[in-house]
């Protein structure tokens, strides 16, 4: 195995397993110790540089970051790191003084932008410093697309929304509500737009096409809708038994939000066993803390009535065979069971909907009556029309979107400047050592016992008063406090200069993790059982030294297990070993300014 390439921007950001994770590759350490240091603004504004909504998604992000989290490796829960980003949103100072100019002379580009969601609003976020003319249509009467109309208030409050869509809008975009687009063609020929982002969403719920759907048509809700009738106020009230088809995180929210319109029993229908459910773990702890009741194995057969009136669902009981790695082999239907409901809602999934879209615009559509879209520019068949979002490949999640708003606003100004879209601006990192002193560091690395904090909630009685009440209050002063100190500083990295070394074994000795090794290079597989803990994650990488000059040997390091302590450094005799801050740059489109 050769020694390693740490130049490379990739292979200390694939350290920071939490960025990592992070579609827009947040600095999530970074930000977290500012809060710790009280300074929220400079948090805020960390998150905001990649993320764009930390406020909202403080509250309603995905967390990929989470499971990768380092912390979840050395004990049961990770970093409360979403959560850390809403304590950073919740206590910001004014910050839009501290946010790009916006040129008062424009470029003399216009982008039109379809849909107010957060791939759009991203685009919009990116471009307008750079002087460019964007318009946003929006077909409703408010911006924010499917974070308005499909997260529950209860989760996401208006107010948040319209503080960072506000804060974007402000920068000089033409937001154009109650203004939707029936025809792309008519855009393009008549707009006198330089380029298009389509951002619509995945705005059609998919259907249950079973016996009965017609008749009970009037008391079978989809999902989407159903959420967005709720969110305009069009609907206020829901039967007393109410079924909920899916076990995704939109049926979280439809069951939610059916307790709060009234309803006595709310069940959710699951086809599968809990391990194949897709909605995050958190949004099912929060339904059945209000006692919706999650049904596991049984699949939708038929809707039942009774003199045309729907009085519940048939369902055929499931059994499956799991193999050694939990993949089902095989199913069997082992009876049928009946569940009485007034009302039964559609939460089986999204799909892309583009019936505006010509088809004769140069623009290809795949098997799936969706365009196809290159993964890296967001870029359609037809030069300069781009997709982001849900519309792009499908319902994903916020963090996601924001991420193709990013790369489409790059691709859209290489457009505008005339330059191929392929030329994405490097990625780049720099590092800085953390070192004050002989065993001194300008960042904590004590390693804190803390176990990670409960989010307070509102009481169950309260909760249920109002349907826009947040039941999630958000960390205290002193929960944050404490939940920063579990961080383990991942971006602080360890440093090896093999120049220096003299092969002492101090750093092994002290290392408490047992990460580091002096062995004779070899093949990785090989290497890999020769240290002194196995390295058996091979999805995280091993650090090759270069020879050692005494021996031959090299140091190996595994980062899967390395806890960023600075033991090492701290023991090393000879200064071969630094802790060194890494800031990784993961390209906007400033970052290509002509």
């Amino acid at each position: 195995m050769t020694s390693t390439d740490t130049s490379h921007p990739d292979y200390f950001h694939k350290v920071v397993d939490c960025q990592w994770a992070c579609p827009a590759h947040t600095d999530v350490p970074e930000y977290i110790r500012l809060i710790a240091q009280g300074r929220f603004t400079d948090a805020y504004l960390v998150n905001r540089h990649s993320n764009v909504f930390p406020g909202i998604l403080g509250r309603v992000c995905d967390r990929p970051c989470e499971p990768a989290c380092r912390r979840g490796r050395v004990e049961e829960k990770p970093v409360a790191i979403c959560r850390l980003k809403r304590v950073a949103a919740d206590h910001k100072d004014e910050y839009r003084d501290r946010l790009p100019a916006i040129p008062t002379q424009k470029n003399g580009k216009k982008i039109a932008c379809i849909g107010a969601g957060c791939a759009s609003l991203t685009v919009a976020n990116d471009l307008m410093p750079l002087g460019y003319e964007v318009t946003i249509f929006e077909q409703f009467a408010t911006a924010g697309g499917l974070m308005r109309t499909n997260i529950p208030s209860f989760r996401l409050p208006a107010a948040v929304l319209d503080e960072e869509i506000g804060t974007i809008v402000d920068m000089g975009v033409d937001l154009r509500l109650g203004q939707r687009i029936d025809s792309l063609r008519a855009l393009l020929d008549e707009g006198g737009f330089d380029a298009v982002f389509v951002g619509s969403g995945a705005p059609k719920g998919k259907e249950l096409n079973i016996p009965g759907r017609n008749e009970a048509a009037a008391n079978v809700h989809i999902g989407i809708a159903w959420l967005e009738s709720i969110a305009f106020e069009h609907v206020q009230s829901v039967g007393k038994n109410v079924l909920i088809i899916g076990v995704g995180n939109t049926a979280m929210d439809c069951c939610r939000s059916a307790l709060r319109l009234g309803a006595q029993s709310v069940k959710v229908m699951a086809r599968k066993p809990r391990q194949f459910f897709k909605a995050s773990e958190w949004e099912l702890e929060d339904a059945e803390a209000e006692s919706v009741e999650i049904v596991i194995n049984r699949s939708p057969k038929s809707f039942v009535l009774d003199n045309g009136r729907l009085t519940g669902m048939l369902f055929e009981v499931m059994e499956y065979e799991l193999d050694a790695r939990g993949r089902i082999v095989a199913e069997r239907v082992a009876g049928e069971e009946f569940y009485p409901a007034d009302d039964v809602i559609l939460a089986i999934g999204q799909e892309n909907a583009f019936p505006w879209i010509e088809r004769n615009l140069g623009i290809e559509f795949d098997k799936w009556d969706v365009p196809k879209v290159d993964p890296v520019t967001f870029e359609s068949t037809r030069p300069g029309v781009f997709f982001g979002g849900d519309a792009a490949f499908g319902p994903k999640n916020i963090i996601w979107s924001v991420e193709h708003g990013h790369q489409a606003a790059i691709s859209i100004h290489l457009r505008c400047l005339g330059k191929p879209v392929s030329e994405r601006p490097p990625r780049g990192m720099n590092l800085q050592s953390r070192k004050m002193g002989m065993h001194e560091w300008s960042y904590a690395n004590d390693y804190s016992m803390t176990e990670r904090k409960l989010v307070p909630h509102v009481s169950l009685k309260e909760r249920f008063k109002k349907i826009n009440i947040e039941v999630e209050l958000g960390f205290t002063a002193e929960q944050a406090a404490a939940e920063v100190q579990r961080c383990l500083n991942c971006d602080v990295q360890t440093v090896f200069d093999a120049k220096l070394c003299i092969e002492c074994d101090a750093c092994i000795d002290i290392c408490p993790v047992d990460c580091l090794t002096m062995t004779a290079a070899g093949p990785e597989e090989e290497l890999r059982t020769r240290l002194k803990a196995p390295a058996t994650n091979v999805t995280q990488a091993l650090y090759v030294s270069d020879a050692l000059k005494f021996t031959q040997r090299v140091m190996v390091k595994d980062e899967d297990v390395c806890v960023h302590c600075g033991l090492c450094a701290e023991r090393c005799p000879t200064a071969a070993w630094d802790m060194q801050k890494s800031w990784v740059k993961w390209p906007h489109a400033a970052d290509h300014v002509v």
